[in-house]
């Protein structure tokens, strides 16, 4: 049988914004290739350029020097296809538009400028009439999010949960298996490369929370930015909570989540929340180990559906890039017009205090009689039903006698009423200190 020759079409010119550790594996991928590439395409993929900030930097890739430059306007001008990985905000998201203006198609994997300026660039590609591709800025080569907007279009999405940051659940999978300290198992995660020097935008959930938006809007077909996100990271987290948690059957994952709720009138909107989560042992992305990524949906008609896979790193990330340049070029040789996203309507964000959640609670409590009718009579009053506690004597109090530690699980309630209940039971002057406070999914 004949091998296909790759199509005689005039190439498709691609230009390259960055060569960091995604970047370069994009360019040794475009280049070592482009044969199979340039078949699948339907037209041969030549990259003119990289567009760099220094020519003579140590790179993962040897790449010809004549492929590097410093002029990244010039670069996006004259090209077909833009892959951006810069990273940031600016200059990217001003190139970015300028490749859109010049009529460029662009593949990005810039999750913060997504998440912040992305229904402006969604516009003006719709506007230019040019495709806005961006399936490596959420959960790294896993393919999420045109599952989500193309094979589930038909369908009615109700809720969201995914670890989209291998970094966090690096940390938090090594505490529970090897019962780490958060510093610890930070220190493994840096020497491994997972973690950067400044670990900030992945431990305080900054990075979960720009995928969230990303992930919302195109679920519930309303454009959804950082600001809409409840954002808490995982810098609270102790080894002492891993191993209560452990005790009781559950695992801590910082999880991602937008869900269809009602407010209190009855209206429909949606919460989007990234937070340190307490899911059951038996829950799928419990199972979720080292640095890897997973999406957990919930629709009407499909079920639950589970996306699973590497979260991160230069080869795997290129992989969720290529597929979109793939996608795109095919979409100039046979033509029609460009896609960003599939917002119809909007559909309101609402704040924290409206989900419906479920807390664990851990009380230093003093020993005596009387103590859990005053604390159950505070969650009674404000509406809050307890599933289980459970409760442990402890030698050797401040006074030499014996405190008790609470450990309660609540049903379901509001946000609010949860958050008002803590505040409340903690002002007691039987209450030593309130050792954590953490959401329940998944029961």
């Amino acid at each position: 049988m004949n091998t296909p020759a790759t199509p005689s079409r005039q190439p498709l010119r691609v230009a390259l914004l960055g060569c960091g550790n995604v970047g370069s594996q994009v360019a040794r991928i475009l280049l070592e290739d482009a044969e199979n590439l340039g078949r699948r395409a339907g037209a041969p993929l030549e990259l003119v350029g990289v567009a760099v900030r220094t020519l003579d930097a140590q790179r993962d890739v040897d790449l010809p020097a004549g492929l590097l430059t410093l002029d990244a306007e010039k670069l996006v001008e004259d090209a077909d296809i833009v892959i951006e990985l810069m990273g940031g905000i600016e200059p990217a998201k001003s190139l970015i538009l300028r490749a859109i203006e010049h009529g460029a198609t662009v593949v990005s994997g810039n999750k913060a400028l997504l998440a912040q300026d992305g229904p402006e660039l969604y516009e003006q590609a719709d506007a230019a009439g040019v495709q806005l591709s961006y399936e490596a800025a959420v959960a790294g080569a896993i393919p999420i999010l045109r599952p989500i907007r193309d094979s589930l279009s038909g369908d009615r999405i109700t809720r969201v949960l995914g670890i989209v940051n291998g970094t966090t659940n690096y940390i938090l999978d090594q505490m529970d298996s090897t019962g780490a300290s958060f510093a610890d198992a930070l220190k493994a995660a840096q020497d491994l490369g997972y973690a950067e020097a400044d670990p900030t935008a992945d431990v305080e959930g900054h990075d979960a929370a720009a995928k969230a938006a990303i992930l919302a809007s195109l679920s519930f077909h309303t454009r959804f930015a950082l600001e809409d996100v409840h954002c808490e990271g995982i810098t609270a987290v102790t080894a002492d909570d891993i191993a209560a948690a452990a005790e009781d059957g559950y695992v801590i994952k910082l999880l991602a989540i937008a869900e269809i709720l009602t407010d209190e009138a009855g209206a429909a909107g949606v919460g989007v929340r990234v937070h340190p989560t307490l899911l059951p042992r038996t829950h799928p992305l419990a199972a979720v180990h080292g640095a890897f990524n997973a999406v957990f949906i919930e629709a009407e008609n499909a079920g639950e559906l589970m996306f699973y896979g590497q979260g991160a790193g230069g080869t795997p990330t290129a992989s969720a890039v290529l597929g979109d340049v793939i996608s795109a070029a095919r979409r100039m040789v046979l033509g029609g017009p460009g896609r960003t996203e599939t917002t119809t309507g909007h559909v309101p964000p609402l704040s924290i205090d409206t989900v419906r959640t479920s807390y664990c609670i851990g009380l230093e409590v003093a020993d005596q009689p009387g103590v859990l009718a005053r604390i159950a009579q505070i969650f009674a009053e404000n509406g809050v039903s307890i599933e289980t506690m459970r409760q442990r004597i402890h030698q050797g109090g401040p006074d030499g006698g014996t405190t008790a530690e609470l450990r309660i699980v609540t049903h379901r309630a509001p946000e609010a009423s949860l958050a008002a209940t803590v505040e409340q039971v903690a002002a007691l002057d039987v209450i030593t200190a309130v050792s954590s406070v953490l959401r329940v999914e998944g029961i």
